[in-house]
């Protein structure tokens, strides 16, 4: 048995696993099915294949486009950033054009993809008639933690292998063939405020309590952003009467001095019918879910992404639209809210409008073999296990 590999470690592993939300048919990449799990930058290099290049081939078929129309490229992927970039690597491999806007962005953690259609939204405001690509994905080869930190091995158990590829574009024409309007996105972060920082250095060396202190001091912060970030986007999209009663409840604890008194939490299910969250575990979907005042049937998508796909870091969010739709949910005037929140800590919001009923999706996309069993009623019970 490998040092790293011991009956603890393994049993530690196993408990992680067993209480994380994830089924067993989650995927890992070909680099980490070896014992010891390999690595190296080709390792790496070979996932990146088989995570980007099928889903922009499957993009471009869907959709009718030639990789000669692609005007604007945005890769992301937080923990592999080689030189040549993701990016590069996709101009190469399909002969994008010599005038392509390419960018590529590393290091945003979860919240990446959803940075990255404000970041599209942003470059096509001043590119008129223009389409832009977005591959989201989370390679895992380099990855793999060989100690026996407690804290460090909880991510060799976290994530799991995915991508999602997604057109925007700004083309008269593609009114009568898109699926969804965007509205409006929303970014803040809390990259100024040391315990997020700290905390999140401080973790691969923690021993004893100070695992916990870490682990609070996280949900402290990761918290404070998830509420800063719904503070700003409330007033974009909520009616007034709900502006009006959470700024009432927020007067009336400071006039009265009530520190028991719990400020109004916005009704967000008056004007958003459906709901995107961060697959990071079980208790953050709970949690995050309970703070919005959202039922099973709105926690359903991510409670079962990440039971059937895992926790695929910033592509996740996609899967859980990409469930809705095969479920035949999403109806022509519906608004979607999908939500990231990444590391730094980050939060990012995009609401999407559907511009038309969307049916016939269960045929196709990731979901295709699977979706008759779901939703699983385990995973449901779950909270009251939990």
């Amino acid at each position: 048995m490998l040092d790293f590999l011991d009956k603890e470690s393994v049993s530690f592993m196993a408990k992680v696993l067993t209480h994380s939300g994830q089924g067993e048919q989650t995927y890992l990449p070909p680099a980490l099915h070896y014992i010891p799990p390999r690595s190296g930058h080709q390792e790496a290099i070979s996932e990146v294949h088989v995570s980007l290049f099928p889903i922009f081939e499957d993009l471009m078929s869907r959709t009718k486009l030639s990789p000669q129309d692609i005007d604007i490229l945005i890769v992301n992927c937080s923990g592999f950033c080689p030189a040549p970039s993701l990016s590069s690597i996709i101009i190469n491999k399909y002969s994008l054009r010599e005038d392509i806007k390419s960018f590529n962005i590393s290091g945003m953690g979860c919240s990446a993809s959803a940075l990255a259609i404000d970041m599209a939204q942003n470059i096509l405001k001043t590119h008129k008639n223009s389409n832009a690509v977005i591959l989201s994905t989370e390679i895992l080869s380099t990855g793999w933690y060989r100690g026996k930190e407690r804290p460090m091995m909880v991510l060799n158990c976290l994530f799991r292998m995915g991508g999602a590829a997604i057109l925007l574009t700004n083309k008269r024409e593609a009114k009568s063939t898109s699926k969804y309007k965007l509205l409006l996105t929303q970014r803040t972060q809390r990259a100024f405020d040391d315990k997020g920082y700290y905390s999140a250095i401080r973790e691969e060396d923690s021993k004893g309590n100070t695992g916990v202190t870490i682990k609070r001091d996280l949900l402290q912060v990761a918290g404070e952003t998830l509420k800063c970030n719904i503070t700003i986007l409330g007033p974009k999209i909520l009616p007034y009467t709900e502006q009006i009663r959470y700024v009432v409840s927020i007067l009336y604890k400071k006039l009265m001095d009530n520190k028991c008194r719990e400020i109004y939490v916005p009704n967000f299910k008056s004007v958003i019918q459906h709901f995107c969250l961060p697959t990071s575990g079980i208790p953050v979907i709970r949690e995050i879910g309970k703070g919005l005042k959202l039922g099973e049937r709105d926690m359903e998508p991510a409670l079962m992404t990440l039971h059937r796909f895992g926790n695929q870091s910033s592509s996740s969010l996609w899967y859980e639209l990409a469930y809705m739709e095969a479920k035949g949910r999403l109806k022509k005037g519906d608004k979607v809210w999908q939500l990231g929140m990444g590391s730094g800590p980050k939060c990012n919001s995009i609401v999407w409008v559907c511009i038309r009923n969307i049916h016939g999706e269960v045929q196709s996309g990731p979901w295709a073999d699977s979706i008759d069993g779901y939703p699983i009623v385990a995973v449901h019970e779950s909270r009251i296990r939990g």
